[in-house]
């Protein structure tokens, strides 16, 4: 793809940007990389999404996709990621007993990652529970989800937020605003003391 200035301020932005710039009937392979490519030198390799996301964003904006393309490139887009194995399904948090179980995963990543120095990891792992946050966010300001549901979901993303600013404390903090008299007052009583 030729040298552009791109216009565009957000990744979704400047993924719809380029798309509009390559001029095609059907999104595939060849296009995807062309994206993943613009999008990777203006973000980095962190800000790359996988080609089914991708493909669903510029479905979503009304390309037509070639589909068989789009599953073969995300096939092997994924077994390329040594990374997608880990945190596969990590981020649980229906219940404060799965949220606790997640977090625990995730510190545990975190952990590992720190030994080995491995930097890729350790962003993958902050961006994970990032992710968890703002997804408890949302479900905790929806008024369409009932009240005591809202209510644990914020809970659940201030556990975020403490792990997020101080990971290596939370496990202690944890079990601390678990048996807290406000947390009991709330919740009820924990299943996990």
């Amino acid at each position: 793809m030729k040298k552009t200035e791109w216009q565009s301020r957000t990744k979704l932005d400047l993924i719809i940007e380029v798309w509009e710039q390559l001029d095609c009937e059907a999104v595939g392979a060849k296009e995807l990389e062309a994206i993943i490519e613009v999008v990777r030198g203006r973000y980095g390799e962190g800000a790359v999404e996988s080609p089914a996301v991708l493909a669903r964003l510029l479905a979503d904006e009304g390309a037509e996709l070639r589909h068989a393309e789009v599953l073969e490139m995300d096939a092997r887009w994924r077994t390329a990621d040594p990374y997608e194995a880990m945190f596969r399904n990590v981020l649980k948090f229906s219940n404060f007993a799965e949220a606790a179980g997640s977090i625990k995963r995730l510190d545990n990543l975190r952990k590992q990652f720190a030994r080995t120095k491995d930097k890729e990891g350790l962003r993958r792992v902050q961006e994970k529970v990032l992710r968890g946050r703002q997804r408890a966010q949302m479900i905790a300001r929806n008024p369409k989800v009932d009240a005591a549901k809202r209510a644990e979901k914020e809970e659940i993303a201030e556990w975020f937020a403490v792990w997020l600013r101080q990971p290596e404390i939370f496990e202690d903090w944890l079990v601390l605003r678990r048996r807290a008299k406000d947390f009991r007052e709330r919740f009820g009583e924990d299943e996990g003391l």
